[in-house]
Parts: structure tokens; C-alpha cells; sequence
């Protein structure tokens, strides 16, 4: 297990841009997805074609840094060869690790790829560490991405009893914490993001000015109306207001950020191996941002231990990216426990 010192800034990168962008800005790790369905933010105008993956990864690895590739969704009988293809592409490009969630992708990276170091997704929905060792054993996973279930006592368990590295996301948008397993989108759409990679696919969002406000829709279903003082969001089923025996409110899941800075002291000492931060569909700018307020927030925990305690300038940047304008410690802050 890494020592805490060398506990590793994974950032995401949707473009080359947003490669560059934490690339250049502290991030140790960038996490990317081909342009196709064999990742989970399937989006037009996300991700990276041959060209833009090769000059990627060559500008990661001049300055020393790790290019992830996440081949993250579940490939069907009548598709399995392009998922294959892709691990073959990832290997062929000299990327630093795959990130996966099935087990017979899993099983062919680990008998035509020997070399080729395997990261469990947090889509692999595996939130204790039997599950984790099992992929441990049978396909040599390295790290594990935990799910956002767990409390930090929970994490610490899963760490003392697994070999392989864990990483958990720090900061970010939050699902309704069953990564991997959440069929709500493909009930509204028909198209399913754990196949297809895309929650909220494009061609099912429609946004619409109304008399009431602008309204959001999926596949037609009303999902949320904004006032004109309010900031219109993507219309995601889960972070929707809906009517609730005469209440209307966010009756699933309420729109804010995860952010851990709070908790990098506890982090560190329990031997996280990385810090995760999610967002390949924001912009560079956003990349820019939190790599560089988590850099700076590491690298400080880092030197201050148990006295580290965030600077308001740095909530205060976090909060201006984040969902709702407003934070959360989310499942890892469970005071009951």
C-alpha cells in the first residue's frame, strides 16, 4: 500500500484541454474514456479519438504523470469485440492502467494484456473488501475505486483487509450511490447508461421556456422548472423536484458537490492510496480549478497533519463549481456510527 505522503490526485479529463489542464495544474493522474460507449460519460463532444488519445498520453508522460483509461460499462454477446478492441487499443497506446467494471472484460485484459495494470471501477459496485479481493484473486485488480456508500470507518475496514490500493472520489456530483446498479435512466430513456455510458443521453434532454419557467424534460417526462432566479440544470431523473402528495421538492437526491477536504488527514493516515475527482463532462476550466485547490490542499495535509484544516479561499473555489453551489461529506460523515 502507498504510504499517505504519496496518496495520488486522480482528475478528470474529458478532452485534451482538460488533460492539459490537470496535467499542468498538480493533478499525479488523469482518468479519460475513448468516444464511444465502452465508457460511462458517453457525450457528444466528451472524450478522445485515436489522435487526441496518442497526444494525450504523450504529454502526461513527458511531465511524469499517469493516463487512466476507463473502458467502464458492460459490453453485451453482440458487441463484446468492440470492448476487447478498446483494451487492445489501451495497451497498444501504453496507457498506465484500465479502469474496468465487468469481469469478462477483466478476464481478457488479464490473459491477452499480462503486463497491463487493471483498476476496479466504482461502476463494479464492489463496497466491501470480500468483493474486492475476489477481483483481486481472479483477475489481479490493483486498486479498487470504492463506491460512495461507505463511511470513513467503513473505508478504513476495507483498506486493513484488502492488498490492493483503494481509491475513494473526494470531490465532486453525486448519483444516488448505486453506481453500476441504477436503472432509473434507462427506465425514462429506454438507453442504458451502464451499457451505453450515457445517463441522460443528449438526444432524450429537451429544455423548454414556458409560462412557468424553463422546463427540463427526459424522454418527455417533466423532471425539474426553474425560476428566472434560478441556474437551470441538467435534467438528470434522479436530481429532479417532483410533486409528492401535494409537495413539490428534490424527493430523490438533492443537487450539491461531494467535497472531502475536511477529511485529508484521515484519509492520508488510513492509507488511501488516491483521491478521485469527478467531472469528465465540466470544462478545462472546472479541471483548472479543483486540480489546483486540491493540489494545494494535499500537498498542505501533507506538511500539517492532524492540524491541517482547509483555507476559506479554497471552499470558497469549490462551492462556485460545485452542484447547488453547496457541499456535502456525503456517506462518509455518519456520526450515528
Amino acid at each position: 500500500m502507498p504510504a499517505a505522503h504519496t496518496m495520488e490526485l486522480v482528475c478528470p479529463a474529458g478532452s485534451l484541454p482538460a488533460l492539459k489542464s490537470a496535467v499542468d495544474n498538480g493533478a499525479d493522474c488523469v482518468y479519460l474514456g475513448f468516444r464511444d460507449e465502452t465508457n460511462a460519460r458517453n457525450f457528444n463532444g466528451l472524450n478522445f479519438d485515436d489522435a487526441a488519445m496518442k497526444e494525450g498520453i504523450r504529454y502526461a508522460h513527458e511531465r511524469k504523470k499517469k493516463v487512466l483509461l476507463a473502458l467502464n460499462t458492460y459490453p453485451q454477446s453482440e458487441n463484446w469485440q468492440r470492448w476487447t478492441k478498446a483494451v487492445d487499443r489501451a495497451a497498444d497506446y501504453g496507457v498506465d492502467a484500465i479502469i474496468l467494471a465487468d469481469p469478462g472484460l477483466m478476464a481478457y485484459a488479464r490473459d491477452t494484456h499480462p503486463d497491463l495494470r487493471l483498476h476496479l471501477s466504482v461502476q463494479g459496485s464492489a463496497t466491501n473488501y470480500e468483493a474486492i479481493n475476489f477481483y483481486v484473486e481472479h483477475f489481479g485488480i490493483q486498486r479498487a475505486v470504492l463506491p460512495r456508500v461507505l463511511s470513513l470507518a467503513q473505508v478504513e475496514q476495507v483498506i486493513a483487509n484488502t492488498r490492493a490500493e483503494i481509491e475513494v472520489f473526494g470531490f465532486g456530483g453525486l448519483c444516488v450511490m448505486v453506481e453500476g446498479r441504477c436503472s432509473l435512466s434507462a427506465y425514462a430513456t429506454g438507453t442504458s447508461p451502464n451499457c451505453d455510458g450515457a445517463c441522460s443521453p443528449a438526444k432524450s434532454v429537451r429544455w423548454e421556456q414556458t409560462a412557468q419557467g424553463m422546463e427540463t424534460r427526459l424522454n418527455g417526462i417533466l423532471i425539474d422548472r426553474f425560476g428566472d432566479d434560478e441556474r437551470t440544470g441538467y435534467p438528470t431523473l434522479c436530481k429532479g423536484r417532483f410533486d409528492v402528495e401535494g409537495e413539490t421538492y428534490y424527493a430523490i437526491e438533492e443537487p450539491t458537490s461531494l467535497n472531502t477536504l475536511d477529511m485529508l488527514p484521515q484519509l492520508m493516515a488510513m492509507g488511501v492510496a488516491a483521491i478521485k475527482i469527478e467531472g469528465r463532462q465540466r470544462s478545462p476550466a472546472y479541471v483548472t480549478q479543483v486540480t489546483k485547490v486540491w493540489r494545494a490542499a494535499m500537498d498542505a495535509a501533507r506538511r500539517e497533519g492532524e492540524k491541517f484544516a482547509p483555507r476559506a479561499a479554497w471552499m470558497s473555489e469549490l462551492n462556485k463549481v460545485s452542484e447547488g453551489q453547496s457541499h456535502t461529506l456525503g456517506a462518509y460523515y455518519r456520526p450515528w456510527k
